[in-house]
């Protein structure tokens, strides 16, 4: 700083302040270079040069203070050039050059011209303003010397907006001034002169010190006296104006009130940081309130999910049978509206689930916080493993209803089995107790004995040929009891009744023969004949009886190859009919030969053959039946030989469309992970090529309704195999899913890597630099970089982590950011992150706090009023709710602790 007073007794300069300059070059505004011309033919106006005058005397003497002096004449001071050199050091804080010794005018040109020279240095240009004129006390150029250096170093670096100069002081005190009545701030001279724009400057910022209310328009002299004498008291703003020569201009001079606002701006200028500090933590409070809504929304998103997977699983799991195929038909018809109607929707929302997931941790690494945790029991491997849960039991429960439906079917066969059997033999079994315990043999002939002998022969032969039949009636009803058939016990009481009654008929029939055979010493003669007859009448009628079981016999197939074999036994069956229908032949001229006999002989007979109750008329008439029950047969086995081709062309039906989708859902997952690593034209194009290719994808969906129609037709149908595909209907559901589920997270890594870039300020071609790096190093295309290509990666972008100590070191610390987890893999999103925040500057905590300390007037707390004065009304809300009450020793009343608030919105301890 120059020492005005050795340098004017002296010549020497004392001590100098230095320090840095007040900014640098450029040229000034347009406003400086149309209006600051100096032109030496125009006259200044008296009264605007006496408010020059005495306006920027008191500018100049604001700053010459603090050096320990001031001027008295502003054009006769400054005309050696000392105090104008010691003031030029005043606002600049910058050393000028030694002035000159000497009282000569050459030594006072000299020194003015060092002054003008440092002016210049700083990008102003004077115009036709020269040292000569200065030291002839010249009060124009003196006055517009002075005006440029204000301008330069006082109002030339204020900015509102992009504005400079002129436009930006204009711009701050129409904002300033805007909430007040009566105040139209247009130019710096008219929109002044009735002082109420003076004090609602002042009151906008100290409302204490004015009682705006009480001024009233009509009295601008009095308005003008009340800001001056407030501002030289309270602001420090010397008076630089008289109000009666600004009330009595007709147009007050706009250097000078120019001049004596940007004395008020600086003034503020704490006022303007403190709206700075509010307007950044106004940013910050709202990324954090919009992460904690999208917080809630995920918590609330992930319970209810969880919630109905909670339902759901334990009515997969419920395993109770029920006793009907109607029934457990009607299971597997709800199990298919919950695939078709209950299911995908959830699919939807987990995926949309994990997407809303990502996007919020991006959005919280992107703004500097900590990663969002889930509470407990909510995190996305919470919900995959309730999913894979009920996927299990999913599975499972599909695989019981269908072997469950097997099992009822295969039981309704049996039992339907068993009654026709037990029918037919307790139809035969019919008044056999009544005939083997009567006593006839008593008082018959010796004829009538033998016969009855004969005849008790065929019934044990007969009674030999249904044994067959019992057994398996048994077998059938313990079948039925090992499959838990649900109408055991009458089956098993039936089966029981049958037994015991055929162990008697085997006692009364031994008890019989022995009456019989006792009594046939007494008997000697039998018609050989009628013997012949029963012996072969008895089989050919228990062929017969069989022959018409076996026909009407039920029958149950699941396949072409099993109704073809029942076919060509049938066929069989149909060839042994001729012989039969010659052993029947025989059989009836057995008994013609008989009668033949007996009327050559003249025989009476007693009647019917005494040796059977077959007669011809029952072998007829059986006979008959067997013709009739063929065709039926052969009916009932085309109708189904017809079920079942229909069958086999659902099978090949649904293996052909099957062998189409399986093959395209894979080809579709394989193309996605191809397109997910390779970089073509902006991301916005990545974006859009993706959601094109996610529409053909939704648009393929008819495909997959069609298969399930079919699969359902193949169900209803009861087809439990199929041996023309190697897919089910589950490995296409699982694969279709997996396709949506996969497109929809491809397209959300674009959108996180499109808000990364935008958050960040990331250039497309920076992007795409990352990308193709990033490509070139995942050789096998798994979308993650090892240790050993990732450190590659980074030396092809210029990063020095060679191998040596300083560059293992870099490496090691990148990699604990890029890989926290320590999995030896790095993701291209992680990539992207390091990338991002190593070229972008981000809001920090420090910043912060600093910005609260603005607003707390340096205070190391901040008061709730404060907060309420600084900040939008639920911005200053949510911080004092939050805020905890500030514990220093210079705690004041109703103190809260910023700082800590602060860092806890980075996830920072509190230091």
């Amino acid at each position: 700083m120059v020492d005005y007073h050795a340098a004017n007794q002296a010549y020497q300069y004392g001590p100098s302040s230095g320090g840095n300059g007040a900014g640098g070059g450029g040229s000034m505004g347009d406003y400086m270079a149309q209006e600051d011309d100096w032109d030496r033919d125009l006259l200044l106006d008296p009264a605007w040069e006496k408010q020059q005058r005495k306006t920027f005397t008191a500018w100049c003497n604001s700053h010459l203070r603090k050096a320990g002096t001031q001027i008295e004449n502003i054009d006769e001071d400054f005309r050696d050039g000392l105090k104008l050199m010691l003031l030029l050091e005043v606002i600049s804080g910058e050393r000028l050059p030694k002035p000159e010794r000497g009282k000569m005018r050459v030594h006072k040109i000299n020194n003015v011209n060092k002054a003008l020279d440092f002016i210049a240095s700083k990008g102003v240009k004077l115009v036709s303003i020269g040292a000569e004129e200065i030291v002839d006390g010249n009060a124009k150029m003196t006055l517009g010397m002075i005006w440029t250096i204000i301008l330069r170093f006082a109002i030339q670096d204020i900015s509102v907006e992009e504005t400079s100069a002129k436009e930006g002081l204009l711009l701050w005190c129409q904002r300033k001034t805007a909430p007040y009545k009566n105040v139209n701030v247009q130019n710096f001279h008219i929109s002044w002169k009735d002082g109420l724009a003076f004090n609602a400057l002042i009151h906008r910022h100290r409302p204490e010190l004015i009682e705006y209310d009480k001024l009233r328009k009509d009295d601008p002299v009095t308005n003008l006296n009340n800001a001056f004498e407030v501002a030289e008291k309270y602001l420090d703003i010397p008076k630089m104006l008289d109000a009666e020569d600004i009330v009595g201009t007709l147009r007050p001079d706009e250097k000078a009130i120019m001049t004596y606002v940007s004395c008020f701006y600086h003034a503020f200028s704490g006022a303007q940081k403190a709206e700075t500090a509010a307007n950044r933590i106004c940013k910050v409070l709202a990324v954090n309130q919009e992460n904690e809504h999208l917080m809630e929304d995920y918590e609330r998103l992930a319970s209810d999910l969880l919630e109905w997977i909670r339902r759901t699983i334990p009515w997969l799991e419920d395993r109770v049978p029920q006793k009907t195929i109607q029934e457990m038909q009607q299971k597997l018809e709800d199990f298919r509206d919950y695939r078709r109607v209950h299911k995908p929707p959830k699919v939807q929302e987990k995926c949309q689930l994990e997407i809303n997931f990502n996007t919020l941790q991006t959005k919280l690494r992107l703004s500097n916080r900590p990663a969002f945790m889930p509470s407990e029991g909510r995190m996305v491997s919470d919900i995959n493993n309730g999913w894979q849960h009920l996927e299990q039991a999913e599975k499972g429960y599909e695989e019981w209803l269908l072997n469950e439906i097997r099992r009822l079917e295969r039981l309704d066969h049996l039992a339907e089995k068993f009654r026709q059997k037990a029918s037919i033999h307790e139809a035969w079994t019919d008044g056999k107790e009544a005939m083997l315990k009567h006593r006839d043999y008593e008082t018959a002939t010796l004829s009538d004995i033998k016969a009855l002998i004969r005849k008790h022969e065929a019934f044990e032969s007969d009674l030999a040929a249904h044994q067959d039949r019992v057994e398996q009636i048994a077998a059938i009803a313990q079948e039925l009891n090992e499959l838990d058939y649900y109408d055991s016990h009458n089956v098993n009481t039936r089966c029981q009744k049958i037994c015991d009654q055929w162990d008697a008929l085997g006692s009364l029939t031994h008890s019989r023969r022995e009456a019989l055979e006792k009594t046939e010493k007494q008997l000697e003669t039998i018609d050989q004949l009628h013997l012949e007859y029963a012996k072969r009448a008895a089989p050919f009628n228990n062929w017969m009886e069989s022959a018409m079981e076996d026909l009407q016999d039920m029958f149950i197939v699941h396949t072409i190859e099993e109704i073809e074999g029942l076919i060509s036994a049938h066929d069989q069956f149909k060839s042994t009919l001729p012989d039969a229908d010659r052993e029947r032949e025989a059989i009836l001229a057995i008994h013609k030969e008989a009668q033949r006999i007996a009327e050559s002989n003249h025989i009476k007979l007693s009647g019917s053959n005494p040796y059977t109750t077959v007669t011809p008329q029952i072998i007829n008439s059986k006979w008959e039946k067997v013709q009739q029950l063929v065709p039926k047969r052969d009916h009932a086995l085309l109708e189904e030989q017809s079920k079942q081709q229909s069958n086999e062309h659902l099978r090949r039906q649904f293996a052909s469309q099957a062998n189409v989708v399986g093959p395209w859902i894979q080809t579709k997952m394989e193309e996605i992970g191809r397109i997910s690593i390779e970089m073509n034209g902006t991301l916005e194009d990545q974006l859009s090529h993706l959601k094109q290719y996610e529409c053909s994808i939704v648009d393929y969906k008819p495909n997959l309704d069609l298969l399930e129609q079919q699969h359902q037709l193949i169900q209803e149908a009861l087809i439990f195999d199929n041996k023309h595909t190697n897919y089910t209907m589950e490995h296409i559901r699982v694969g279709w899913e997996q396709l949506l589920t996969t497109i929809a997270r491809t397209i959300n890594e674009v959108e996180n890597q499109i808000l990364t870039r935008d958050a960040k300020g990331i250039s497309q071609e920076q992007m795409q630099e990352f990308r193709a790096s990033f490509n070139h190093f995942d050789k096998d295309h798994g979308g993650a970089l090892g240790p050993e290509e990732f450190k590659a990666c980074l030396i092809s972008l210029g990063y020095d982590v060679e191998n040596d100590r300083q560059g293992d070191a870099e490496f090691n610390r990148i990699m604990s950011v890029v890989d926290p987890n320590h999995s030896g893999l790095v993701t291209f999103q992680a990539f992207i992150d390091f990338m991002s925040r190593e070229t972008t500057d981000t809001d920090t905590a420090d910043q912060v706090i600093a910005s609260f300390k603005v607003l707390a007037g340096d205070k190391n707390f901040i008061t709730a009023e404060e907060l309420r004065r600084e900040l939008p009304p639920d911005q200053a809300e949510y911080c004092i709710a939050r805020m905890a009450p500030y514990q220093g020793p210079d705690a004041a009343p109703g103190a809260l602790d910023y700082k800590s608030f602060s860092t806890a919105l980075y996830g920072e301890s509190d230091l």
